[in-house]
């Protein structure tokens, strides 16, 4: 059977993508903080008939990155890595610390860098397996004011973007894709403390849908994954318009009103 790696395994988009791939015959390495979460997540699991291992690391240290690209290295290999651990910060950047900057950014980027470059090696060398990095729609453009989180997924996209088309990768039959999904209903929202009264409800996504789109683009060797036809739409707006125009309609989360 197939092995799938997945980062922030127990909650939101990373709990879909486990429990997809379980359904599609994956065995599982599912990485998060907490091995309380892990391990009660490992067991509805195994109830689909895979195997399932856990690896309780924090991402945003040497220590955490150093555990899983170990595995990333080890047997059985690795045939499925999805980066899906990531954090955002409602408060706007002056008002957050930097401290709690720097930890967004070695968890959305650093750990990303770290375990792709983890990955590829071996998966070049095998000449096979797959690599899937959420980012956002938000990577498309100034979609937060005030934020670092679309910079840190413009970061996966530009990254993923150029390793996935390169001669270094297609030529060892590897594939790469981003996925960039809109307002997800998930606990990333209220984990940052960021309402879900906006936008309207008709912009929200669900998790498996997202899901489901993201491994059928990767199935297909898409580069780019951006579920649904509205957020396609956002998409190509975000790319097409004038960036000073996309600034007059970005979300300023360091405006009074919010």
């Amino acid at each position: 059977m197939p092995t799938a790696l997945v980062t922030g395994a127990t909650a939101g988009l990373g709990s879909a993508f486990a429990r997809r791939l379980a359904t599609q015959g994956y065995d599982l390495v599912l990485v998060a903080r907490s091995e309380t979460d892990l391990k009660e997540r490992a067991e509805d699991l195994r109830e689909e008939g895979v195997e399932v291992e856990v690896i309780a690391a924090d991402l945003t240290s040497d220590e955490g990155c150093d555990a899983v690209t170990a595995r990333l290295e080890a047997a059985p290999a690795v045939d499925l890595l999805v980066n899906n651990a990531g954090i955002g910060h409602e408060r706007p950047f002056l008002t957050t610390g930097i401290a709690a900057e720097e930890r967004l950014l070695d968890l959305n980027v650093r750990a990303v860098l770290r375990l792709t470059n983890a990955a590829l090696a071996v998966m070049t060398e095998r000449r096979a397996g797959a690599i899937l990095n959420v980012a956002s729609v938000a990577a498309l453009g100034p979609a937060w004011l005030s934020s670092t989180y679309p910079a840190s997924k413009a970061w996966i996209l530009a990254f993923t973007e150029s390793l996935a088309t390169s001669h270094q990768v297609t030529s060892a039959g590897v594939r790469m894709t981003a996925l960039l999904p809109g307002y997800t209903r998930t606990e990333f929202h209220q984990r940052a403390g960021i309402p879900t009264t906006f936008p309207a409800p008709w912009l929200w996504l669900s998790a498996d849908d997202v899901v489901r789109a993201a491994l059928a683009d990767l199935e297909k060797g898409t580069v780019v994954s951006i579920p649904s036809i509205r957020y396609k739409i956002a998409a190509w707006g975000l790319r097409h318009l004038p960036r000073g125009l996309s600034r007059v309609a970005a979300w300023d989360i360091s405006k009074p009103a919010h």
